[in-house]
């Protein structure tokens, strides 16, 4: 799996990119959103990516935030939502804007994508409920940007904590922190707590 890339930005042409990674091109389907936040050719670049394996190619999608990967992610476990349709809707909103009318149920929104009907946004409603929005309304990735962070909960999932209690622990973690720091304050939090 390759899981993220930094290299020199060598082309864009959208929707793709070329990344010089030490004599490597890697040519990386981006979205729209991750597009324009790229720097000038010849600059820089870091990028997380997926890699989709498919009989006649292997196709690296990449993104400027771990949060646009987590909900690409989720959106290819979308019955009828496959990669370039993932990267469609998340050229067409932010994670956001995705997060928000998957939870105001905003069919009418979702079906605005490029290659979503309305009968497909109802299915990403059903199925990606609670999976892009925290408690608090707000994408899961978005609330760990301004607290717990994803990789704290993972971890005290693996420690054996339920989901909730390991959420709850990283939630109001301060912005930044990092992921060893973040895990030792959350388990302060949780044991202060039983």
């Amino acid at each position: 799996m390759i899981s993220r890339l930094s290299g020199t930005l060598l082309e864009k042409q959208p929707p793709q990119i070329v990344i010089d990674v030490h004599g490597v091109g890697y040519e990386v389907d981006v979205s729209m959103q991750t597009l324009y936040s790229l720097p000038a050719i010849g600059s820089t670049v870091q990028l997380y990516t997926q890699l989709i394996v498919r009989e006649d190619a292997h196709l690296l999608f990449g993104f400027a935030e771990r949060d646009e990967r987590a909900a690409f992610r989720q959106l290819l476990k979308v019955s009828g939502i496959g990669a370039k349709t993932a990267l469609g809707i998340l050229s067409a909103m932010s994670v956001a804007e995705l997060a928000q009318a998957v939870a105001q149920e905003d069919v009418k929104r979702l079906s605005s994508a490029p290659g979503i009907g309305k009968k497909t946004a109802e299915r990403m409603v059903l199925e990606l409920r609670g999976k892009l929005a925290g408690g608090d309304g707000l994408p899961a990735v978005a609330a760990a940007a301004e607290g717990g962070s994803e990789d704290v909960v993972g971890a005290l999932l693996a420690l054996g904590y339920s989901e909730r209690e390991a959420r709850a622990a990283a939630k109001d973690l301060p912005a930044g922190t990092e992921t060893g720091e973040g895990v030792r304050l959350a388990l302060r939090k949780l044991l202060k707590s039983q």
